[in-house]
């Protein structure tokens, strides 16, 4: 039997957390608020959860999970290398609606998907999932819908399509319009936009003091978004939130 706590009360968002910490650490689905739209996550490094998420929204391996971070540090442990473009972003958008595509880090052992080396990762700006992700470390996450439908804006909205499937909802009221991220990728010699989002193209090169490409449809798709792609590949990416 699935549970729902509501996060604007104290107790309820205190025990909310604490179940849904629990839930994560032992391999198990959560529904958690974010600044976009309602998350389904688990932990990022949980190959068995994450291939539980993807069954869950009755999608494969090759439309792989984002990662949300608590804080801006967290990334430096996971991915290759920072370059300094992606810094300036990090540090004029984060926490907020701009996620990143990196080279992840080899050493890493995780199963995204299909992410041919890649990750993309976002610092949320909504207090319920930052303090969840304070206190479990990475999470992998994807927006809170089954294939073909749309992404929840409500935990409510999230419980109707997912049910007992999920076992702990974190209700942190309604997320307002379903605006996905900006995602920019960073893997090549220089930024690429691959979907505008929440953040526009020109606030990205204002930020960076330089043009930036956009393309306009690829393979990072996102439902509620335009599809995007993920490092000039042909590779599929994720519901990203």
């Amino acid at each position: 039997m699935s549970q729902v706590y509501d996060c604007s009360l104290r107790t309820s968002r205190a025990d909310g957390l604490r179940a849904a910490a629990a839930a994560v650490r032992s391999g198990r689905l959560v529904v958690l608020p974010t600044d976009t739209v309602y998350g389904l996550g688990c932990d990022a490094f949980d190959g068995g959860a994450v291939r539980s998420l993807l069954s869950t929204k009755r999608r494969g391996p090759d439309m792989p999970v984002g990662v949300l971070v608590g804080s801006w540090s967290t990334v430096d442990g996971l991915v290759l290398s920072v370059p300094r473009s992606a810094r300036t972003l990090i540090e004029a958008f984060w926490p907020g609606d701009l996620s990143l595509v990196l080279h992840h880090a080899p050493s890493l052992s995780w199963d995204l998907g299909n992410t041919k080396g890649t990750v993309m990762i976002r610092m949320p700006l909504h207090p319920v999932a930052l303090e969840l992700l304070r206190e479990v470390g990475p999470m992998a996450v994807s927006s809170a819908n089954r294939s073909g439908r749309p992404p929840a804006t409500t935990a409510a909205e999230a419980r109707d399509q997912f049910g007992d499937d999920v076992g702990i909802y974190l209700d942190g009221g309604p997320s307002g319009a379903a605006v996905p991220s900006t995602i920019v990728d960073m893997t090549g010699s220089s930024p690429l936009v691959l979907r505008e989002g929440a953040v526009s193209v020109a606030a990205v090169a204002e930020v960076l003091g330089s043009p930036v490409e956009a393309v306009g449809r690829s393979t990072w798709p996102s439902e509620g978004g335009p599809e995007v792609r993920p490092s000039g590949q042909s590779r599929k990416g994720s519901d990203s939130v």
